[in-house]
């Protein structure tokens, strides 16, 4: 899935020598918390929430421009990059969002909610359906436990595996509402060990 798909385009954007309380006006109208600060159409830095909370009175920032305090030279995602590029980008830099360029053009912003969303929907979190979790066998393989899910009825809409190092691994297998029980019946008869069922 790619970014363009996911990001909030045509973001509102303040100017560099704009003062800083025209960028907290700007947050608090659009109700937005990231702001890519231009100059002659160029994204030349970027401003958040947080960097204007160091300023708790509102006559701290009546005189004191944009480019002061902004963030030099952002982190930034092109807006062709997969959902989980910006995900890695946001989580290892620790930041909250990212102005997301097209030909070095800025064309929208994503940000943690944004990806949050986006994971939410891949993994059909919100759809009516049934998760079978399982300790694959290592014989046989995760091929046939999907083979033994699409033969006994089973949709799969998700497959998700636990990131950290265990003594057996997890595959969390979402599918579309059904009966989990011949489903869990034939992967255990096939050597896999079904750790629970969700509904």
């Amino acid at each position: 899935m790619k970014i363009k798909n996911w990001m909030k385009p045509d973001p509102k954007t303040i100017h560099r020598t704009a003062l800083l309380q025209e960028a907290a006006e700007l947050m608090k109208k659009y109700s937005i918390r990231h702001l890519p600060v231009v100059e002659d159409d160029q994204l030349v830095g970027f401003i958040t929430e947080s960097d204007l909370r160091q300023f708790s009175f509102p006559s701290m920032v009546e005189d004191i421009p944009v480019h002061q305090v902004m963030v030099l030279n952002p982190i930034t995602v092109n807006a062709n990059a997969s959902i989980e590029t910006a995900a890695r980008l946001i989580h290892d830099y620790k930041i909250g969002g990212l102005p997301v360029l097209d030909r070095k053009k800025l064309v929208g912003i994503i940000t943690a909610s944004d990806l949050l969303s986006a994971f939410i929907e891949v993994l059909g979190l919100f759809k009516a359906s049934t998760r079978i979790d399982v300790v694959v066998d290592k014989k046989t393989g995760l091929e046939d436990v999907t083979r033994v899910i699409n033969e006994h009825g089973g949709e799969i809409m998700s497959v998700a595996i636990e990131s950290h190092a265990a003594r057996r691994k997890v595959h969390y297998f979402r599918l579309e509402k059904c009966d989990p029980a011949p489903i869990v019946e034939a992967l255990e008869k096939a050597g896999h060990k079904v750790v629970s069922v969700m509904e």
